[in-house]
This record gives C-alpha cells, sequence and structure tokens, in this order.
C-alpha cells in the first residue's frame, strides 16, 4: 500500500470529487482515477461512490478514512522529527492573497518577504493563490491554505481563526474633479446617506471593502447601486475619472487622485475603513515550514 494512494484518498474524500483533487494535487485526473483503483484493487473493496455528481466515500470507504488521515498525520510527523534533527526545512507553503490585495501590497512588500525566505529554504515550494477573502478564510478552515492576506469585512476574527492586521486605512469615494458634489464649497467628507442614489465603483463581493460597504449601507437603510466591479482599486479610480460612478476605493494620496482627475470626499456616518490583514488558523499552521514563513510574516509586518 503507498502512502500516496492514501493522501489521493484523503483528497478526493476531501474534495468531494475527482476534478478538484487532481488540481489541489497537481496530477492528471486518469492518473488520480487509476491509482485509486489501484488501491481498491489491493484492498478487495470499493472506497468511494461514483454514482452521483458528487464523489462520497462507501461505508467501507468511511471507516478507512481516519486511519488513512492518522497514516499521513504519522508520516508527516516523521519528517518534522528528521528535519528537526538535520536543521533542514522542506515541505509547502500554501499562501492567499485576496484580490485587489496586490495594489496594496507594496505597503509592506510581500514580495520581498517571498524571495527573502525562498533564498534561505530553498526546499520548501511556496504556491501562491489569489482569491476573495470569503475564499480565503474557507480555504484556511479545511486546511487547503496556511496562511492568508485577507480584507476585513468585520471588527472580530472568524472562529478558529487569528488575524494580524497590516493594512488600516480610509475608505473614500472618489469623484471626477468636475463633478457637483465637489464643485460646490470647500467640502472634505460626503454622508454615506447622499450616496443611496448615486451609481458606485467597488471591488466584487467577498472583498473586505466590499463587505464593509454593503453592510454600512444596510445599515443604514438602502442597498448600493454598483454600477461596476473590479478587483484592482487603480482600475476602479480609471472608471471614475471616466465619469462612470463613484468610486468608493481605499485612500488616495492627493498626487494620486489628481494623476486620474479625481478628487476624494471621506464617506462619514458612519466612517468607512478598509483592512488587510494576515489570517491563520489559531491551531497553527499544518508542518513546521508554513509556522517558520508565519512566524518571518508576523515579525516583518508587524
Amino acid at each position: 500500500m503507498d502512502i500516496r494512494q492514501l493522501r489521493y484518498f484523503v483528497t478526493v474524500v476531501e474534495e468531494a470529487g475527482f476534478t478538484r483533487a487532481a488540481a489541489r494535487l497537481h496530477l492528471a485526473q486518469p492518473g488520480l482515477s487509476a491509482q485509486i483503483r489501484q488501491l481498491e484493487r489491493e484492498l478487495g473493496q470499493p472506497l468511494l461512490d461514483r454514482s452521483a455528481r458528487s464523489v462520497t466515500p462507501t461505508e467501507v470507504g468511511e471507516a478507512v478514512l481516519p486511519y488513512a488521515r492518522a497514516a499521513l498525520t504519522a508520516v508527516e510527523a516523521i519528517r518534522q522529527t528528521v528535519d528537526e534533527f538535520t536543521g533542514l526545512l522542506r515541505g509547502h507553503v500554501h499562501v492567499g492573497l485576496v484580490s485587489g490585495a496586490g495594489a496594496a501590497a507594496h505597503e509592506f512588500d510581500l514580495a520581498s518577504v517571498l524571495a527573502g525566505f525562498h533564498d534561505d529554504h530553498p526546499q520548501v515550494e511556496i504556491v501562491l493563490t489569489e482569491d476573495t477573502s470569503q475564499h480565503m478564510l474557507a480555504a484556511l478552515n479545511r486546511g487547503h491554505l496556511d496562511i492568508a492576506v485577507i480584507g476585513l469585512a468585520n471588527e472580530e476574527a472568524p472562529p478558529g481563526i487569528s488575524l494580524q492586521v497590516v493594512i488600516d486605512e480610509p475608505l473614500v469615494a472618489a469623484f471626477p474633479s468636475d463633478d457637483p458634489a465637489i464643485t460646490h464649497g470647500g467640502r472634505t467628507s460626503i454622508p454615506l446617506a447622499e450616496l443611496r442614489d448615486r451609481p458606485l465603483i467597488s471591488l466584487p463581493r467577498g472583498t473586505g471593502v466590499r463587505g464593509v460597504l454593503d453592510r454600512a449601507c444596510m445599515q443604514a437603510g438602502f442597498r448600493p447601486r454598483i454600477a461596476f466591479e473590479a478587483a484592482a482599486p487603480p482600475f476602479l479610480a480609471e472608471l471614475a475619472a471616466r465619469g462612470l460612478g463613484v468610486a468608493v476605493v481605499p485612500a488616495l494620496r492627493e498626487d494620486a487622485a489628481s494623476a486620474f482627475g479625481l478628487r476624494t470626499l471621506d464617506i462619514t456616518g458612519p466612517r468607512l475603513r478598509g483592512r488587510i490583514a494576515l489570517a491563520w488558523r489559531t491551531d497553527g499552521p499544518s508542518g513546521p515550514a508554513a509556522a517558520a514563513f508565519l512566524d518571518l510574516l508576523r515579525a516583518t509586518l508587524s
């Protein structure tokens, strides 16, 4: 019995299908299916029910599953013990970056942190993916991600997740310079209620900024009119500059706003803030490589 086959079996169960499991394992689906069938032939019993759209374990598969997981845990513990004696750090680290955070990543220079860690630990493979905050949190809970950089829609961390805020800045409404909302007087802010009937340009659902905007509008008694959404804040600013709506974005420097032909007003009643945080499971990453990378991130981004 091959330990890889046990890992494949557990992954198919967790993903409820061969396609997603193959993508997660970076394997071709036919090869994955062949390995599972070989394991079933060796055991003399089918482990997976393939008759429905979602693949589920059979009665035998359910009974085998905890032992397969225990075997994988034991193998990982052996590797970690040997690594502790040799001083070698290896393995995989799966890092998630929320869509739209790339534009703000220069604030904490994530690329340099990744490069430095890779130079110090060349045998550690770092896998970086981009998605929405909601999907990242679900992936953290399932153990598919070790660490994520997410946008926060709520003040408190979800159950089982620890956070370290790395960016905390106000959200502003960005208008074309000739918009009537800003051409009268020297106003510097705008009540959220005044945006009720304005077409808005925002980050997509599932991002922290969008969650903050949607929740604030709901509490104010209206649903925001989202005319356009995109993952990159600079593109939102370009759309606003074209007169396609009011962009709700993290605060722009005055020179950056002017370069787009925009002026920004602080949103009040309530004041909205965009926060980006480092997130990880409270019980810690699953392996020493991920734990070491988390320690580096927390120290560097603090």
